[in-house]
């Protein structure tokens, strides 16, 4: 079969199953298959698969009509410009959360020399690009699943990143008397009573725990708050994107909290909370 009608084919079987964004799906597992860039899949539309590219890529399809991720398919997923490996173990990183690393940006030189811990660190993501992002700084990502830091020393060493993992319920593992610079977290924020709002592939596919926060998904961020703030130099920073319908709750979880503002995303949706502890 040519590229292209294999290509077709699959298109078909995502439209038919209403997977979201079909043709994106097409290409990438198609790319993934054959381990090409993207140019390749129309330059060479004529080009035979061989009955071993065609097994791999129909069964890629029957995976993403299944609702799994196309990330878990291909195993990585791209976040602020670097390749990250990702498995089920993992949130699979968002260009939301990239807003996340923008927000650092805005409040600190490259050049600082932080020590910056990242909370509930997954595929550890955040963490190793703002090692890449802060070079003179000192990175922490601390997880409570031994599984996922796993995946984060993985990207780690890919990404010739220094980042110290450890593994930790919130901040239960860092040492009395410790303070950082800055604290940052993408915290499971998801209310349970919004779970017919998620998509398929989320509330089937990636970790529950990384998801859902409680009733209200605030019971994580409930928790989070105090505990970075006994770990915060004064005057330090703390930055968590949030879900779009609890701002509120979370401005009064940290009233004492100074310089407390919500970062919009490019939709105008509140995603990043930014605040310095007085």
């Amino acid at each position: 079969m040519h590229l292209k009608q294999a290509f077709d084919s699959a298109l078909r079987q995502l439209e038919e199953a209403e997977t979201p964004s079909p043709r994106l799906s097409a290409e990438l597992l198609l790319m993934f298959t054959l381990g090409c860039e993207r140019a390749y899949l129309f330059t060479y539309p004529e080009r035979e698969l061989t009955a071993d590219e065609l097994a791999r890529y129909d069964e890629a399809v029957e995976r993403r009509c299944t609702g799994e991720p196309a990330q878990y398919i291909t195993g990585h997923q791209e976040f602020f410009g670097r390749d990250f490996i990702v498995t089920p173990a993992v949130l699979i990183p968002r260009p939301e959360t990239e807003h996340l690393i923008e927000a650092v940006l805005e409040i600190a030189a490259r050049e600082v020399r932080w020590n910056i811990l990242d909370v509930g660190t997954g595929s550890g993501c955040i963490a190793v690009t703002l090692a890449k992002e802060f070079p003179r700084s000192k990175l922490m990502g601390v997880d409570i699943s031994d599984t996922a830091l796993e995946i984060a020393r993985a990207n780690a060493a890919r990404l010739e990143s220094d980042v110290e993992f450890r593994q930790s319920d919130l901040l239960s593992a860092i040492e009395p008397g410790r303070v950082f610079d800055a604290i940052v977290s993408n915290p499971p924020y998801v209310g349970e009573c919004e779970a017919d709002k998620v998509q398929r592939q989320v509330k089937d596919f990636e970790p529950h725990c990384a998801v859902f926060g409680g009733e209200r998904g605030m019971d994580i961020i409930e928790r989070l708050a105090p505990q970075v703030w006994e770990h915060l130099k004064p005057g330090g920073w703390f930055l968590m994107e949030i879900g779009y319908s609890i701002g509120d709750a979370v401005h009064e979880v940290m009233r004492v909290w100074s310089d407390f503002r919500v970062v919009p995303d490019l939709q105008g949706i509140p995603r990043v909370v930014v605040a310095r502890k007085n």
